[in-house]
């Protein structure tokens, strides 16, 4: 089974459907999002869809407001997936900032009570923020352990990149999917995740191809297929993968059996 690990919903969903059927993914696992990019057809546009990324990037919205907007967006995840359970399974989004205790009833209710599979997408905009994951990883051992998607590209630096890995070190029980393979810090990425067998590399976004290529020979077992849809496209980052690949058995684990393995989805 084909399996695009990484996409943000996109409306209408019988679009994202038909991009699957053209990359000839089965299953994709949705994520919330805020912007729809896949509504601009122009850079002025696609400017005004991300002009809300960026306000949340920068802490401008309040806790509140943030945490309706993640209700809603977790709600439009639920309902794709409910509507095609053969085709979506999903992530749900978790506000930082939260309490402990607060942190746990969310992913009581938001989490586990919706049949979600894991935790994410974090994009923290500041070091500060990378640290508030850790009430994240507290709340994932009190209540149930999911995977947690962590953007790991800009505007994360290699310092953020430090202290995702010091939380890692600290929580080896809690699966961490590295999103985008680390940007331009790829090598410290993949040589942390050879070390540590609770990390996983997402390769969407990769900062050059040789980094896919790299991480599939060094790592095979853990190297998750994505497209970030709509930011990338699925049918393109298959063949990346197919092209790279060392061999086909590299690619069968990449393309599906790593990411149907870390969700215990048979």
């Amino acid at each position: 089974m084909i399996i695009d690990s990484h996409e943000h919903i996109m409306f209408p969903i019988k679009m994202q459907l038909d991009k699957m059927d053209e990359a000839g993914v089965d299953k994709t696992v949705l994520f919330c999002t805020t912007p729809h990019p896949e509504k601009a057809g122009t850079l002025s546009e696609l400017e005004a869809e991300m002009a809300a990324l960026n306000n949340i990037l920068a802490g401008a919205n309040s806790k509140d407001d943030n945490i309706r907007r993640l209700k809603k967006n977790i709600a439009e995840v639920e309902e794709a997936v409910r509507t095609y359970p053969d085709r979506f399974l999903g992530f749900g989004a978790v506000p930082l900032g939260m309490a402990l205790e607060e942190t746990e009833k969310w992913i009581d209710t938001q989490i586990t009570s919706n049949f979600l599979y894991g935790i994410g997408e974090f994009t923290p905009g500041s070091e500060q923020q990378i640290m508030q994951l850790e009430t994240i990883f507290q709340a994932l051992t009190a209540t149930k352990v999911y995977p947690v998607w962590v953007h790991t590209f800009h505007p994360v630096t290699g310092d953020g990149i430090k202290l995702l890995m010091s939380l890692c070190e600290q929580y080896p029980g809690i699966p961490v999917i590295f999103g985008h393979l680390g940007g331009s810090n790829w090598m410290d990425v993949i040589k942390f995740a050879k070390e540590h067998g609770n990390v996983y590399l997402d390769l969407s976004a990769a900062f050059v191809s040789i980094a896919t290529r790299m991480a599939l020979v060094e790592l095979p077992e853990r190297c998750l297929y994505s497209s970030d849809a709509p930011y990338g496209e699925s049918y393109l980052y298959r063949q990346l993968i197919e092209f790279v690949s060392p061999d086909k058995r590299t690619e069968e684990m990449a393309l599906g059996e790593n990411i149907s393995r870390l969700l215990e989805l048979s």
